[in-house]
């Protein structure tokens, strides 16, 4: 069952906010920890200041098997770094006293598992968390996770496969709440030169079995990518990209600066888009 509560409503309202102004949401995603839980909090001021309207923070582990190169080794720099969930949850504490930006933990079950799912949906909405999307638990074995997460009002977000039929779509996205999280290729995350030719046709046969919005990510790692995406889906995710970034801008004091620079310029792409969407529409 779709659910609406106290924690959800950043997501839902953000997304409203967007739909209104017949924009697409930009969804950056960046591993917490990755170089720093200091940085991170940076980053989260500057990504929004930047015009990132939801933002995805990766808890870091040890096997993350649906993530590419990038995206590995910025897990691997915040477990380093010491990123465990406790300290990314006292972050997103400190977070809120500053922002109010939709905040969404993006991970793997083990680690919630053996946090406590009663444990982690108390202490994440408590922290101001609004949603969870793990990427190893499909919906029929998440039931320990949802029904703390709907009782504590935060978001369980599901990711759907270009490979996933539509009629387990449906099912799906009747379990999920927030946006539904579609996956643009078949494989791990990482920069893509191309976008799959059937993308827009999946996203617009999925909006025939949920109002839900649908954000698009896995492989977009430009400007022009983001602007495409952005033509017909409710958002845009880009994380690997911004992996790679951090890598490459590692001890710079600069680093956050640079960040932002890549989302402000993905942002002004996907405004683009809208106005074009606008044109078309009066045309």
């Amino acid at each position: 069952m779709q659910q609406q509560s106290r924690s959800s409503s950043r997501i839902e309202k953000r997304f409203n906010e967007r739909r209104e102004r017949g924009d697409s949401a930009l969804i950056p995603y960046i591993v917490a920890g990755d170089p720093d839980l200091e940085t991170t909090r940076q980053l989260v001021i500057e990504l929004e200041a930047r015009g990132a309207d939801l933002i995805e923070l990766g808890v870091p582990f040890s096997d993350p098997m649906a993530d590419g190169p990038a995206n590995q080794r910025a897990s691997a720099r915040g477990l380093a770094a010491g990123a465990t969930l406790p300290a990314i949850l006292s972050m997103v504490a400190d977070l809120r006293k500053i922002t109010q930006i939709p905040l969404i933990l993006f991970g793997y079950f083990n680690p919630i598992l053996h946090y406590g799912c009663t444990r982690l949906c108390a202490d994440a909405a408590r922290a101001g968390i609004d949603g969870l999307l793990v990427v190893d638990l499909p919906p029929e074995e998440a039931e320990e996770l949802a029904k703390p997460a709907r009782a504590s009002g935060v978001d369980i977000i599901y990711l759907l496969a270009p490979t996933t039929p539509i009629a387990r779509s449906r099912v799906i996205a009747h379990s999920a709440s927030g946006f539904l999280y579609y996956v643009s290729v078949t494989g791990v995350t990482g920069a893509r030169a191309q976008m799959a030719a059937d993308l827009e046709t999946n996203v617009r046969d999925l909006r025939s079995v949920t109002s839900l919005p649908i954000g698009v990510g896995f492989g977009i790692s430009t400007p022009a990518q983001a602007r495409h995406v952005a033509s017909f889906a409710d958002a845009v995710v880009v994380g690997s990209a911004i992996s790679q970034l951090i890598e490459n801008n590692a001890g710079s004091v600069r680093l956050v600066s640079v960040v932002g620079e890549f989302v402000g310029s993905l942002k002004a792409a996907m405004r683009k888009a809208s106005a074009g969407n606008a044109i078309a529409a009066a045309e």
